[in-house]
């Protein structure tokens, strides 16, 4: 039996309150903790084992929900019995990710590590360099190593993490860690409930996102409200289908997101 532990930690370049109301849309109750400039994300349940879809695509579509719904970076952090790896999801852009072994050799594109750094503003010259040995051969790094590099670069872009919530540990070291920090849970509370507070905080994300964009036409918000609802609608019942919180999550951000910016933007006419 592979006693290897599996878990997960989703982080978000944003504070909790404003990671707070879409966390609620991922139909998994969390543990919310600040991390620095950043905010954590603890699963209180498996959902990976649960609802038969591997740890780094329950976590993968979780991150896409969050940024998009928060406008801004979202970091998985995951690791199974044979790999460890992350994802880091930017808004509507293309997530880009990488996989480590479980004994740390590379397994990923030296290119997407080029790529994350970009989208999180990091250093191209000081933090470039002290993430390019991560994607090299390193006999003395395992997979987690290869985590606590990664969030060890982090550091200079904010993160910190609570002492305990450290990548590599059982999902209920990582609950149990937490509970004890004090961190705040956030409950699923049913669809009413989860798009009433995302509502409010796709209402204050636009109002911060767009108050520079205000004298955009009507027709732009209507096409951006659509293309919303045009990719939500088929990742949502992608999700429902495959049984896949995180993906029926970022679907339902998606089409909330697209409702609102066809029908609550107070410069736009009527929806279509």
């Amino acid at each position: 039996m592979n006693a290897t532990p599996v878990g997960a930690l989703l982080l978000c370049r944003a504070d909790l309150s404003a990671v707070r109301p879409p966390a609620h849309l991922l139909r998994e109750t969390q543990l919310l903790a600040p991390a620095g400039d950043w905010s954590v994300l603890v699963p209180e349940g498996k959902p990976w084992r649960d609802g038969g879809e591997p740890v780094d695509r329950v976590v993968a579509g979780w991150a896409s929900a969050v940024s998009v719904a928060v406008n801004r970076p979202a970091l998985a952090l995951w690791w199974d019995g044979d790999r460890t790896g992350f994802t880091l999801a930017s808004g509507f852009r293309r997530p880009v990710g990488y996989v480590w072994l479980k004994d740390g050799t590379p397994a990923g594109e030296e290119e997407a590590m080029h790529t994350f750094a970009d989208r999180l503003g990091l250093d191209p010259v000081l933090d470039v360099q002290s993430l390019e040995p991560l994607t090299r051969p390193d006999n003395a790094s395992d997979g987690r190593a290869r985590l606590l590099g990664l969030v060890a670069v982090l550091a200079r872009a904010g993160l910190r993490l609570p002492p305990g919530l450290a990548p590599g540990e059982s999902a209920d070291a990582l609950r149990a860690t937490a509970r004890a920090l004090g961190a705040e849970t956030v409950e699923w509370a049913g669809w009413r409930d989860a798009v009433r507070a995302e509502l409010n905080a796709v209402e204050e994300g636009l109002d911060h996102w767009l108050r520079d964009r205000r004298e955009r036409s009507h027709e732009y918000a209507k096409a951006l409200g659509a293309a919303q609802l045009a990719v939500g609608v088929p990742l949502a019942l992608f999700g429902l289908r495959r049984h896949s919180p995180g993906w029926t999550a970022a679907g339902a951000v998606l089409i909330v997101n697209g409702v609102v910016a066809r029908r609550r933007l107070p410069w736009s006419g009527p929806a279509a």
